[in-house]
């Protein structure tokens, strides 16, 4: 099996690539970069392509399975940009499958593409993946859901898997997290039990988690098994206030959603942190996703807690830790430096 993975090189596709390499079934791995990575893995090479920009259809051509794990999470200050890259980039892809007859797509969605959901059940996947609408992230995943939806039935013979994982985290990623998500004005420390004193209890305020290693096992099962459709993948427990307070030794204060949400406006307006206002209103809304399909047709289980995926990521953040490419670049007072002077939230 000649497997092809897009975004190869980030949090997520570090770990695909490493459980495709390790994988008996899987010949040959071809991860498509945007810039050159030390790191590589067995089985694997690299070719260097911006899938917005380039052609795609020799990178694909031949391949057993694509995996499509790009995404442009920045500028967040920029929404054309990041949709030019990721919509219109994610539809050169999937157009260019479908050209080349390769028989199996695999295709990273995301919790964040589901409509909000009820705060005291579970939701499968059949809940509607309609986002939410003030974020670039929901609303570029949820066209991308609708488009897959038309490109099925064009595509009978090309077997389509969405995958929707919970928030991704292992040691290796924090650095680049930091990065994407809290900016260079968040000292590393802050990852360390005890040195915050409360963690905020902000109605809604909860999330799924798991261990990049456990999703890249996931995508090399969807990648392997003959199954098509979506499947949700998250680890247990759900961290909420409760379960965050006692991993960082805090205490909870309960505080309305707009408390935070004034703050984090204007800290991001003033380009201050990198993530936009609207993917903390996202995450409000976010329902709980239930993984027994996964479980089930994939004989998919985490080896890895919520908490030990989160601890993992805090232990990371303490450390300034990463890997040797460009994505999860270690992290450093130069580079810390660098975000600041190209504008917090601004660039690709």
């Amino acid at each position: 099996m000649r497997v092809v993975v897009t975004g190869a090189s980030g949090n997520v596709g570090t770990s695909v690539v490493e459980a495709l390499s390790a994988d008996p079934a899987v010949s040959s791995i071809v991860g498509i970069v945007r810039r050159q990575p030390a790191w590589t893995a067995p089985k694997t090479e690299w070719a260097l392509a911006d899938v917005a920009k380039d052609d795609l259809g020799y990178l694909v051509r031949g391949a057993d399975v694509v995996i499509h794990l790009a995404w442009l999470f920045q500028p967040t200050h920029d929404p054309v940009t990041t949709w030019t890259a990721n919509v219109l980039g994610s539809i050169k892809m999937f157009e260019a499958v479908g050209r080349e007859r390769v028989p199996a797509l695999v295709y990273a969605s995301s919790v964040g593409a589901y409509s909000p959901g009820p705060q005291d059940t579970r939701v499968d996947e059949s809940w509607p993946t309609h986002g939410w609408p003030e974020a670039a992230y929901p609303r570029e995943k949820a066209y991308l859901e609708r488009y897959l939806d038309g490109f099925e039935p064009r595509h009978p013979d090309t077997r389509v898997v969405r995958m929707r994982p919970g928030f991704i985290f292992k040691r290796e990623s924090a650095s680049q997290q930091r990065r994407l998500f809290a900016g260079p004005l968040v000292p590393n420390f802050l990852g360390r039990a005890g040195l915050l004193p409360v963690i905020p209890d902000v109605p809604g305020l909860r999330m799924q988690a798991l261990h990049s290693a456990d999703v890249g096992q996931a995508y090399r099962l969807a990648a392997v098994k003959d199954v098509r459709g979506a499947f949700n993948v998250a680890a247990e427990p759900v961290l909420d206030a409760d379960v965050l307070a006692e991993l960082l030794g805090a205490r909870k204060v309960k505080l309305p959603g707009w408390a935070l949400r004034g703050p984090l406006a204007a800290a991001w307006r003033l380009h201050a942190v990198p993530a936009s206002p609207g993917l903390f209103e996202t995450v409000l809304r976010l329902p709980v996703m239930d993984t027994g399909r996964a479980r089930a047709e994939l004989g998919w289980s985490p080896g890895y807690s919520a908490t030990d995926a989160i601890g993992e990521f805090l232990g990371g953040l303490r450390e300034g830790a990463g890997l040797d490419t460009p994505p999860l670049a270690p992290d450093g007072p130069r580079g810390r430096l660098h975000e600041l002077r190209t504008g917090v939230g601004s660039r690709p």
